[in-house]
């Protein structure tokens, strides 16, 4: 993912370069070479907006399932611990009537 926005981010600020000296290269007034760069740098900056809106949306897609696949590990392992806790209450209640009756038992001896 870092590599794309390193690549992208490289490619648009290359087309930006080349276009502004491509524009001050020209044999044109300066009044006119200046509306050229100012038109170019305007739709830059809206290409440059747009490509970081998707990457902002990518991102946010890519975390938002991570967040949900996490939340139902969370979810099962919750479940599945308190299907444990209920099975160790089960086997300490049974191990507290058995210890109870080896009382009564030793008591009545």
């Amino acid at each position: 993912m870092a590599g794309k926005t390193g690549t992208i981010v490289a490619v648009l600020a290359g087309a930006a370069v080349g276009a502004a000296l491509g524009i001050l290269f020209a044999p044109d007034e300066g009044s006119k070479t200046r509306k050229k760069i100012k038109d170019g740098a305007l739709a830059k900056k809206d290409e440059l907006a747009n490509k970081l809106s998707d990457l902002t949306e990518t991102v946010k897609s890519k975390f938002g399932a991570a967040k949900h696949d996490l939340e139902g590990t969370i979810d099962h392992l919750v479940a599945d611990v308190e299907h444990k806790t209920e099975d160790v209450i089960a086997m300490l209640e049974k191990k507290l009537e058995e210890l109870k009756k080896d009382a009564k038992a030793t008591a009545s001896k």
